[in-house]
């Protein structure tokens, strides 16, 4: 599963908690996948602006061999 195809899921479960009357227990479970769903989203996130943080800052040194 990659980051699109999470936040993809995690709507539709919350279109379907917003706009269906669902028995309890059916509740709780799209609830809690969509839950691990944003969990895994933010741990994407996180790499991805780790990734970003170390581009930049070779660019950063790349500059400051060119000055």
């Amino acid at each position: 599963m990659n980051y699109e195809d999470a936040v993809k899921e995690m709507e539709e479960i919350i279109n379907k908690l917003e706009n269906e009357t669902l028995p309890l227990a059916e509740a709780q479970k799209y609830f809690q996948r969509a839950s691990e769903l944003a969990k895994f989203c933010q741990e994407e996130l996180s790499k991805a602006s780790g990734k970003l943080f170390i581009i930049k800052k070779e660019l950063d040194q790349i500059q400051e061999e060119e000055v």
